[in-house]
């Protein structure tokens, strides 16, 4: 706990914690895209899902590790082992969305989060994290991603998906993307990646 907080402190001073800036990556970069269908890609035809799309985008081979359907509970074990395997340079995570429609505890899902993200750190793997919007008449983002992003000092694209999933155009059905919403957010995690040096 000592050695958290004292982490913690030095992310406070050191810029590069903060989650704005990522290493380059490699001409031969893994990017292991991880989640639920929204990763998978439910709604896209062949080819349309983000990661896809992306690694067209980039140049660089993305995996595609979204499994429909999985809950953070089954993402901490499922990630715990994938990454006894592989050895990705950048994680993306997108992954919630299913505990908050099935009602969830929240702290449960922030604590299983928190510890998809110690499983990277403790690799040294820099990840990103995409906030999913929590269950409500009006779409917002759950505040737990940013309070995540905060405390680990991860990159957060926060509004990109709950402002996409606000369009009825870019969507398959209430909770997924189409092909263009796939690229739309595709794009939106290749510019944040520009941005903070990575590609």
């Amino acid at each position: 706990m000592i050695i958290r907080l004292l982490m913690l402190g030095l992310c406070v001073l050191l810029a590069s914690c903060s989650g704005d800036k990522l290493a380059p990556l490699t001409a031969s970069a893994e990017i292991l895209a991880f989640g639920d269908s929204l990763t998978y890609g439910k709604g896209a035809t062949e080819g349309g899902d983000y990661p896809a799309v992306l690694a067209e985008l980039t140049g660089l081979k993305v995996i595609n590790a979204g499994v429909s359907g999985e809950t953070t509970s089954q993402g901490l074990i499922r990630l715990s082992d994938l990454l006894d395997r592989e050895t990705p340079e950048l994680i993306i995570l997108l992954e919630g969305g299913n505990d908050f429609l099935r009602n969830h505890d929240i702290a449960k899902t922030k604590t299983n989060l928190a510890q998809m993200i110690e499983l990277a750190q403790a690799k040294s793997i820099p990840l990103v994290l995409i906030a999913v919007p929590k269950k409500s008449i009006f779409l917002s983002s759950a505040g737990l991603y940013s309070e995540l992003a905060e405390t680990y000092g991860v990159m957060l694209i926060e509004e990109a998906l709950t402002d996409l999933l606000k369009s009825p155009s870019m969507k398959s059905d209430s909770i997924h993307l189409n092909n263009s919403g796939y690229r739309a957010l595709a794009e939106a995690i290749y510019q944040r990646l520009g941005d903070a040096g990575a590609v």
